[in-house]
């Protein structure tokens, strides 16, 4: 027991605690451990500057290739090569499927292409094109919503690199992107961009000398915005579709940047095996898998296809970044530099090789056993095991870090002190806990102020306002939760050095951060690993502390916990840019029913813990936390500040500084006519429908139809006595989840209309009827089939099953989503209605067929021009034009 330096004591002076090292200085009553007050101001700096770090990291690409280097890397992708298809697929413009661009002008230039392909291919390979014009369908569930997918005559381009096995063991891999465009956008990021690397892999592969073990089939599909038809039409039709025993999807949901893997399997490690061995710029997680399958994120890709309808094992690869550039008129060649490709190729092309020469595909379901956990390291190696290893590994490093800490402790002072340590680690466990929950409301109510006073999404296109609006709040409450704790709860006489307890609060994050671990992972979520790997960090830097025995040096365990905290830091901000990255973009089209400052201020408060609770309870080393408390309390009031009353906090952007953030625009102008039993006209109206995409819409929406006022979807008069309020929806997925708004005009100029006429109407028994429609008209439709009260559609020939019906303006229907690529003749309809009473014969049900016309512009009248005018610069505005016609039969 250290004893404190020989000095005279007054006698009425109290007597001093006596402690485990030289912890106080008497002759200035501080602490030896402490340090200045400036270093809680430097670890603010230090988590930006390794934020910083990892936000280069994230978006760091290689060079791209270009044709000179040719001569050096023959067998190499070369991004230049990519580029110039990408550039011509880009300048088609939109393609949606159905249009001139999509269906002859996309599809002859990769027949093109690729028989040019073919021309300079080795003696060796064996190319084989089919073009596919396919028709079918599926009943569709997406957020909870049931409707069926029909498609006529869609198009896919199809080609089979020939492999060694294909005389004896037909097996082949599957690549796929798809070459249609959402309307309004050339698409190419999602997807031509994945087209052009795919174009760039077959160019690479046909002219090796080497044949591949197994075939290749590369899928150019035309038709998965619709959605996800192309794609159900190969899998299911296709006679080379049995031959595909593994595939790999190229997508986007953003713009550029890296291509992450964020589904595989299921249930087929030998694919994320395979990535582990092959791929040279690794950027993949399981967590975003597990995220993307929970259905938090608006999308889907031809993967669900592929796994669900051909069960076949895959892996998924998307774009992320740039989000604000998805779907939009931005989301052009202007915005995918050469690296962009070029990493894109390396990684497939090397991913490609290493699947169609493995043994795995000849029999994927032997190596079909378990899960995988993976992830990269700032995309400097790669890890992956399996989630049953993962439970051993989260178990032991989670028992680890709070077993090794503490008997560290306990050693340091001979074993006597185990209760304080266990009080101390309580109270950091405490600490931890509440400044999580209190930090959490704190953002709830800034986040809930905000949008208020009408400044809601401020930090959509500066997100750095984040860091100011939500972390350093966060990060505020956090550390005064954590002194009102040791206020309250810290002992104020342990024999404990200040240094010793705060390893032991340290410990207490331990215990936090383990209990969030072991929970995820019995639960079965392999996304734990993201905590585990934090804990681990914390567990290296207690390990070393303890074998250098330096549990009560004067700061150098702290050197050493800072230093390992470098790589935690690196950890956490890495996942922080990945949520940011991809959720603000997405705020700007979930609708306005949800306050999305709710959404980034409960992530920005989980960033913040995640990030510094491993360095917030070292403010206890300060000599003062004022400093510290003053900087965040600053930083909080200037940016609410910016982002409540300066132009700071406008949430949008044009394209002047080549970085856009726009406000997303449906208009759809719009023609009605109503018709009766008999199949007269009993009226005709007109307007336009203006969609509600994000918060702050509607204040865009009334200025657009100013001086006119619009009225709000389910409040127009058609809603009292129409099915569905005969709104022209294209997609129930998204519209009827969305507020809308009629504003009523004079009529568009519509040419081509897709009609519904009754031919028959058969009785089949007492109850039972069958109506025998005619559908006539090639172009985009929806059908809503609304069912009179007592009728029940029992059977259909669009499909072998009818989707559950969906709620709307307290009326229920079923929806069908009519498709055509190349033109097609009229279509047969049969639907067989069960009638409650006998003998009946009355109105069956209610009928609305909307045609809905893309890229439309020269047809636009004077009208709808002028009030697409007001949209401002800083909005995307997707224009349509819709004919509804309402039928009773």
């Amino acid at each position: 027991m250290f004893q404190p330096p020989s000095q005279t004591i007054r006698k009425n002076a109290k007597p001093k605690m006596k402690v485990l090292d030289p912890d106080i200085d008497y002759s200035k009553a501080k602490s030896v451990h402490s340090i200045s007050s400036w270093w809680g101001i430097g670890g603010i700096f230090l988590v930006l500057f390794v934020g910083n770090i990892t936000n280069y990291t994230n978006s760091h690409l290689p060079d791209g290739l270009r044709n000179a280097h040719l001569t050096h890397f023959p067998q190499a992708f070369i991004a230049e090569r990519a580029w110039k298809d990408l550039k011509i697929l880009n300048d088609f413009g939109p393609k949606p499927t159905g249009s001139y661009t999509n269906e002859l002008l996309a599809v002859d230039f990769l027949n093109r292409e690729i028989s040019y392909i073919d021309q300079l291919k080795s003696r060796n390979q064996q190319l084989i094109m089919h073009n596919q014009i396919v028709s079918g369908g599926y009943v569709g569930v997406y957020m909870n919503k049931s409707a069926a997918n029909v498609y006529r005559n869609v198009q896919n381009v199809v080609v089979k690199l020939v492999g060694r096995s294909e005389e004896t063991t037909r097996h082949a891999l599957l690549l796929n992107c798809h070459f249609d465009s959402v309307a309004g956008s050339p698409g190419a990021s999602d997807d031509v961009g994945s087209c052009a690397v795919m174009l760039e892999i077959l160019r690479v592969l046909s002219r090796q000398s080497e044949v591949n073990r197994y075939s290749i089939i590369f899928l150019f599909n035309g038709a998965e915005e619709t959605p996800l038809q192309a794609s159900h039409g190969f899998i299911t039709k296709h006679p080379w579709a049995k031959d595909v025993q593994a595939f790999i999807n190229l997508e986007s949901a953003g713009s550029g940047g890296k291509e992450m893997l964020f589904q595989s399997g299921p249930k087929h490690p030998w694919l994320i095996e395979a990535y582990a061995r092959s791929v040279p710029h690794p950027y993949a997680q399981a967590a975003a898998e597990e995220i993307f399958q929970s259905g938090v994120i608006p999308s889907d890709t031809d993967f669900r296809v592929f796994r669900d309808v051909g069960r076949i094992p895959g892996m998924d690869f998307a774009h992320t970044a740039n989000g604000y550039r998805y779907h939009t008129r931005y989301d052009s060649i202007e915005y995918i530099p050469l690296p962009v490709l070029q990493r894109t190729g390396d990684n497939i092309l090397a991913l490609t090789k290493t699947i169609a020469n493995g043994e795995e595909l000849g029999s994927t379901e032997r190596f079909a056993q378990g899960q995988m956990v993976f992830f990269d390291f700032l995309g400097l190696f790669f890890v992956s095991y399996s989630a049953d290893v993962g439970l051993m590994i989260n178990l032991s490093v989670v028992l680890l870090s709070i077993i090794i800490p503490f008997l560290s402790l306990a050693r340091s002072t001979s074993g006597t002190h185990g209760k304080q340590i266990r009080s101390e680690t309580m109270t950091g466990f405490l600490a931890t806990f509440l400044g999580a929950g209190a930090s959490g409301l704190l953002c709830f109510f800034i986040g809930l102020q905000l949008d208020t006073i009408g400044r809601s999404m401020s930090w959509y296109s500066s997100t750095n306002l984040i860091l100011g609006i939500y972390c350093c709040p966060a990060l505020l409450c956090q550390c005064l939760v954590h002194l009102l704790c040791n206020r309250l709860f810290g002992s104020k006489t342990t024999p404990l050095s200040l240094a010793l307890k705060v390893q032991a609060r340290l410990n207490g994050v331990n215990l936090f951060w383990g209990m969030i671990t072991l929970g995820i992972t019995f639960t079965g979520y392999r996304l734990a690993y993201i905590f585990m790997v934090l804990i681990l960090f914390s567990l290296c830097s207690s390990t070393l502390i303890s074998m250098l025995g330096l549990q009560n040096s004067v700061n150098k365990w702290l050197l050493v916990h800072v230093l390992f905290q470098v790589g935690a830091l690196a950890w956490s901000t890495q996942f922080y840019h990945i949520l940011m990255n991809m959720f603000v973009p997405i705020t700007g089209r979930i609708g306005s029913s949800i306050n999305p400052d709710m959404i980034i201020g409960a992530m920005a408060s989980f960033a913040t813990l995640f990030t510094c609770s491993f360095l917030t309870p070292l403010l206890f080393l300060l000599k003062k936390t004022d400093k510290l408390i003053a900087e965040l309390v600053a930083i909080t009031l200037i940016a609410l500040a910016l982002a409540s009353s300066t132009h700071v906090g406008f949430p949008y952007r044009d394209d002047a500084l080549k970085a856009p953030a726009v406000q997303r625009h449906y208009i759809t102008h719009t023609v009605r006519k109503f018709f009766d039993y008999n199949g007269g006209e009993r009226y005709t109206d007109s307007g336009f429908l203006l969609q509600e995409l994000d918060r702050n819409a509607k204040k865009t929406i009334e200025g657009i139809a100013m001086p006119d006022t619009v009225t709000p979807m389910r409040e127009i008069s058609s809603c009292e006595k129409e099915l569905f309020c005969a709104i022209p929806f294209y997609s129930i997925w998204h519209q009827v989840l969305f507020e809308n708004y009629w504003l009523p005009g004079l009529p568009p100029i519509v040419r081509q209309v897709v009609t519904i006429s009754l031919r028959e109407k058969e009785r089949l028994n007492d109850h039972e009827h069958r109506l025998h429609l005619v559908l006539n008209g090639s172009t985009q439709a929806s059908l809503i089939i609304g069912p009179k009260a007592g009728s029940t559609l029992r059977r259909w020939s669009l499909l072998s099953e009818i989707p559950t019906a969906i709620e709307f303006n307290g009326q229920r229907g079923h929806f069908v989503l009519l498709t055509a690529g190349v033109e097609s003749e009229a279509m047969n309809i049969t639907l067989d209605i069960r009638h409650e009473l006998k003998d009946y014969d009355g109105p069956l049900i209610d009928l609305l067929v909307t045609t809905t016309h893309w890229e439309y512009h020269k047809e636009h009248t004077p009208v709808f021009n002028r009030l697409l005018a007001r949209v401002p610069s800083w909005a995307h505005v997707v224009p349509s034009v819709a004919s509804v016609y309402s039928y009773t039969f």
